[in-house]
């Protein structure tokens, strides 16, 4: 029987393109490598920003690695894995974006090279890491502890986060006000340090030099008064945290009230006056001075409350509500009649003060707040936003060194003692995996390369005068001045990052690495006319 007749059989739809082998692995790095491209200048003090517009026209400006991948709305599947790496750095650190792209973008470059010699992908992978587990091990033993109480390594470390940011004219205030928010709301058990970033509430309001910003031991709500007759200030007051409404409920059925005469009109009225009395004295025999209330306050409860001259905010937000409890003390109550003294909260002055143009209710003075607010200025609004991207990173760096009790030295250091120490790892193997543990080492250089290349300095000059500094007995934390080009110990001049920064990095960056590697086969399927493709050619991807 004769085969040469055989249809050819399709398992996929016509419209699906398959791209296999190399090419496919091309295509993948290719993709990773312009992603990292993109956000390699913003790296460092002397990195630049990105101006990123959207189609309404809102304009951001920013050198934040993750803001800037998240607003590019990248389509290929590839160079998402890469944006992947940069997300969950900013979720487990909330610092090193850029650091961890950059690193996942040049250790694809260097396998590209080794895959032109015929090493195998799962090879590389398996180089990779070997690399990666033992970067790890030596950045454990290169760490230096840290304490809560070590206010100058904290200071260092905020500085170190904010320079070459938005905030960097006034990063020493900045710095102090952050280290002092990270002061209140830590938990010491003894065994282990937690923060709760969430319990620093940021605030930003655009109109004053950032030198103007605050730290309020407590809340600021960006609320007014409910009524105008209210207090505008109470003074050592009695909060009450309400989590129902101080007005009539509606039926959750559809119900009718039929009235036949006048007076059982004024009847129903007269009742429904009698309930909100009875909410306002409730809330009075209670001690309370200020009310919260997480949902609405009938216009008549305000007039009630504002003659019982007691100040009420309505329609605070769960999140500042849970935020108030942690700062005042006080117990978040859904049900107005078992409220009590017992649960109210205590604030030195609760005001509503006129920040620019708008009112803000300020809680302060709180006798021990865990839960506090950076009011943070700055001369226009998109200045004062890149401020509070770069003081969240500040934060976040801060929270992770207390946590993980480890910190290094910055300004590119540590990926050059790595990348030494690897290149010594990778002479005691045998296999091709040594090629690709030689890979990773000069792969780790490329953050020190491009601290210099966006400092304006030599690279190559740089990376000598580095190595050579590496090679001495005591040069561990030898790294680039970029203000003066020349080499310095990051630790004395205090460029300090937290442990975590630099093994969530690797982590990230190689795990990323790996899994493109590995892919030989890539199927898209379901693209209509209407969906833009994702193409490269003459060794550019096309991200947009």
């Amino acid at each position: 029987m004769s085969h040469n007749n055989v249809q050819p059989i399709y398992i996929l739809p016509e419209d699906t393109r398959r791209t296999t082998g190399k090419d496919a692995q091309r295509n993948n790095i290719l993709a990773a490598k312009a992603v990292a491209q993109a956000v390699r200048t913003t790296l460092g003090p002397k990195g630049m920003d990105k101006m990123l517009v959207d189609d309404a026209g809102d304009v951001i400006v920013t050198n934040d690695g993750v803001t800037i991948l998240k607003e590019m709305h990248i389509e290929h599947p590839a160079a998402k894995m890469v944006v992947e790496v940069a997300k969950t750095q900013e979720e487990v650190v909330g610092d090193g974006t850029t650091t961890a792209v950059v690193l996942a973008g040049e250790l694809l470059k260097r396998a590209e090279n080794l895959l032109d010699q015929e090493i195998h992908p799962t090879v590389l992978a398996r180089g990779y890491r070997l690399a990666e587990g033992e970067a790890q091990r030596l950045l454990q033993a290169l760490a230096e502890d840290i304490s809560v109480t070590d206010t100058t390594l904290s200071l260092q470390i905020a500085i170190t986060a904010m320079t070459g940011k938005g905030a960097e004219a006034s990063k020493e205030k900045l710095a102090m006000l952050i280290v002092k928010a990270i002061g209140k709301v830590l938990e010491d058990s003894g065994n282990k340090v937690t923060v709760n970033k969430d319990n620093i509430k940021i605030e930003t309001r655009a109109g004053e030099s950032t030198e103007k910003s605050e730290l309020i031991e407590g809340i600021v709500l960006d609320k007014e008064r409910a009524h105008p007759s209210m207090p505008q200030k109470a003074d050592d007051a009695r909060v009450a945290l309400l989590d129902c409404a101080l007005e009539i409920k509606n039926t959750e059925i559809d119900a009718k009230v039929q009235i036949t005469d006048p007076s059982q009109w004024h009847s129903f009225l007269d009742q429904e006056e009698k309930t909100l009395r009875e909410m306002v004295k409730r809330i009075t025999q209670s001690g309370a001075k200020v009310v919260f209330c997480q949902r609405g306050i009938d216009d008549m409860a305000q007039y009630f409350l504002a003659k019982e001259k007691i100040l009420a905010v309505r329609r605070v937000k769960k999140s500042d509500m849970e935020k108030l409890a942690l700062a005042t003390g006080g117990r978040i109550i859904s049900n107005w009649k078992e409220l009590s003294e017992a649960d109210l909260g205590k604030a030195g002055v609760v005001q509503e003060r006129k920040v620019g143009e708008e009112e803000m209710i300020f809680v302060e003075k709180c006798p021990n707040p865990k839960a506090v607010t950076l009011l943070i200025r700055g001369g226009t609004e998109h200045v004062v936003e890149e401020i509070q991207r770069a003081v969240t990173d500040a934060i976040g760096d801060i929270a992770a060194a207390f946590e993980n009790e480890k910190v290094v030295a910055g300004a590119g250091a540590m990926e050059m003692e790595l990348a030494k120490e690897l290149r010594a790892y990778a002479q005691s193997l045998t296999g091709r995996e040594q090629l690709a543990v030689q890979a990773f080492a000069e792969a780790l250089e490329i953050i020190p390369r491009t601290l210099a290349e966006n400092a304006g300095l030599d690279p190559i000059d740089t990376l000598t005068k580095l190595r050579f500094a590496h090679e001495k007995p005591q040069g561990k934390w030898i790294g680039i001045n970029v203000f003066t080009g020349e080499v310095m110990d990051a630790w004395k001049e205090g460029v300090i990052e937290p442990l975590k920064v630099k093994t969530q990095a690797l982590s990230s960056a190689a795990d990323a690495a790996e899994m493109i590697l590995r892919i030989d086969d890539v199927i898209l399927g379901g693209y209509g006319k209407e969906k833009r493709k994702t193409s490269s050619s003459e060794g550019e991807a096309d991200l947009m």
